[in-house]
């Protein structure tokens, strides 16, 4: 049965046995046990958890209507996939509570996910000049919610694994062991309650534990296409920054041949000038020098910017050494077969 009630906050506290400040966190994932209560809380959503009933504060401001009253019925009631045989109310509303909230981490890890690597992937194409900043920004929003998710997740992890360490608060949360003691004993198939508490945090231990390897694949996945990005760059700037340097060679080239020009060019009368072919000549001096300068200078550039090629090994050296190492094996096998020890043969 289900169904809706408005109290007041101190008449709610009264009739639960429980104080202002066991609910009044919001923002914090706990699951501790008071006055035999059961107190969830995974940020927002707030719980308060009897071997009777579980209560379930401010549903309407977190819009939870849907999976109140379509999922979570069900699953108390033992006809959802959580439960495999009969056990006592409180196992059951723990594992909604917590299948709700793993399901949440899941649904937003399965949002990130396809949009984090559509930007990547365009972010890393080796063909872009420039990168897009709007993709960037896009990259970045979903980096902070993939950090928060990463944040949630190792709360989540570090909320249960408090729990597993300590046997005696496994205890508490069975809330029958102190209504009905022999709910609590060994069940038909032979597993103590205890037991299937510790089984149970554990399996959500690890499903929690799964999202997060595929959220830090994801985190890692970002940093490595940063640094692609970065290299991509890199090499743009490279390949703009050595065609600037060449086209400055060949304006100093034709700069230093260009001042045969310029004597020309001076208000001074010589002999030269008279002459019709010396026009012809000193121009393709000019150009001429001013080309063969341009080459050198890019011989001179290529030769300083290549990689050196790795030393060459000789072939003497390689046949050598697999043939010292058979001439070591025959040594230490005739040794052994006189019966020499090995000091005696160095000696030797």
């Amino acid at each position: 049965n289900i169904f809706m009630i408005e109290k007041k906050k101190t008449e709610l506290y009264q009739e639960l046995g429980l104080q202002a400040r066991d609910l009044r966190f919001q923002h914090l994932m706990s699951i501790a046990t008071r006055n035999n209560r059961i107190i969830m809380r995974m940020e927002f959503l707030k719980a308060v958890i009897t071997p009777e009933f579980l209560l379930i504060l401010d549903y309407r401001n977190l819009n939870l209507e849907h999976w109140l009253f379509n999922e979570l019925v069900s699953q108390l009631a033992g006809e959802g996939q959580l439960v495999t045989y009969s056990l006592p109310f409180e196992f059951r509303a723990i594992e909604a509570i917590l299948q709700y909230r793993i399901s949440k981490l899941q649904g937003r890890l399965n949002t990130l996910q396809p949009q984090i690597l559509e930007t990547l992937e365009a972010l890393v194409d080796p063909k872009l000049l420039s990168v897009d900043r709007s993709k960037l920004h896009i990259l970045l929003q979903n980096g902070k919610s993939l950090s928060e998710l990463e944040t949630d997740l190792k709360v989540f992890k570090e909320t249960i694994l408090e729990i597993l360490d300590e046997e005696e608060l496994i205890e508490e949360l069975c809330l029958s062991k102190w209504t009905d003691p022999r709910v609590f004993e060994e069940s038909t198939s032979g597993i103590d309650h205890a037991e299937e508490m510790e089984l149970l945090l554990e399996n959500y231990y690890r499903q929690a534990e799964d999202l997060a390897n595929e959220a830090r694949e994801l985190r890692v996945l970002i940093d490595d296409s940063e640094s692609i990005i970065f290299i991509n760059l890199d090499s743009h700037r490279n390949v703009m920054m050595r065609l600037n340097l060449q086209l400055t060679m060949g304006t100093f080239s034709l700069s230093l041949f260009g001042l045969i020009g310029v004597a020309f060019g001076m208000n001074l009368e010589s002999s030269l000038e008279e002459d019709p072919r010396i026009f012809w000549l000193v121009t393709g001096i000019m150009f001429l020098g001013s080309g063969l300068i341009w080459r050198r200078l890019l011989s001179f550039l290529g030769r300083h910017l290549e990689p050196p090629l790795p030393p060459h090994v000789p072939a003497v050296l390689k046949k050598s050494q697999p043939a010292a190492g058979r001439v070591e094996i025959k040594n230490n096998l005739k040794a052994e077969t006189f019966g020499l020890s090995r000091s005696t043969l160095t000696n030797q």
